[in-house]
């Protein structure tokens, strides 16, 4: 018998997505003490306490399992856009839920310092990074066509494409200067920067 309810995930779906969760925090880890290069998928199976062939039924690649982490992120940057009050700019109402990020329990700018080297470092992480702003761009995009109120279905209105595009190209150029920096800049300051050179 099927107890889902309509719309939401069964069980199945859920447990996946824990397990999915859980492998994808042991890999990071793993990047992060050994390098992305030098750990190998079974070295996360084995870490993870699954076999290989499990594993490769969850991520088909070391790649994906660093993108799945990013799209988590967009989720929730997703989630503080649609929590912003309606009348907020779209310039403004995006920094506020990327900012956002910075306030989840586990965010910890060593780490996010950590993993941002990794990712400007590995070439074939670069290209992940590149398919998680077009993914961060779908789900942002419908709530800044709102605040501009714009119809979803009229493909000749790029403005919000167009802003949510550059607030991402910006936030990528100051979290890029961020990490060449060493973390010493202040990353706020350098994404206010970059989007008032835009704006400007």
């Amino acid at each position: 018998m099927n107890i889902r309810d309509e719309g939401s995930p069964g069980l199945r779906e859920r447990t996946r997505r824990v397990v999915q969760a859980e492998i994808g925090e042991v890999a990071m880890r793993l990047f992060l003490e050994r390098g992305f290069d030098a750990t190998t998928m079974e070295q996360i199976a084995n870490e993870a306490g699954i076999s290989r062939r499990s594993l490769f039924r969850y991520f088909g690649t070391k790649e994906d399992i660093v993108l799945g982490n990013l799209v988590e992120a967009g989720l929730a940057v997703r989630d503080a856009l649609e929590a912003r009050p309606e009348g907020e700019p779209p310039w403004e109402a995006l920094r506020a839920a990327i900012e956002s990020l910075a306030l989840d329990p586990g965010y910890s700018p060593e780490r996010n310092l950590a993993i941002s080297k990794m990712l400007y470092g590995t070439p074939s992480l670069r290209v992940a990074h590149l398919e998680k702003q077009l993914r961060w761009q779908e789900l942002l995009v419908p709530n800044i066509q709102m605040r501009l109120g714009a119809e979803t279905d009229d493909a000749s209105d790029t403005r919000a494409r167009a802003i949510v595009a550059c607030t991402l190209t910006c936030l990528d150029v100051a979290v890029e200067a961020w990490t060449l920096s060493g973390g010493e800049e202040d990353l706020e300051r350098l994404y206010d920067r970059a989007v008032a050179a835009v704006r400007g």
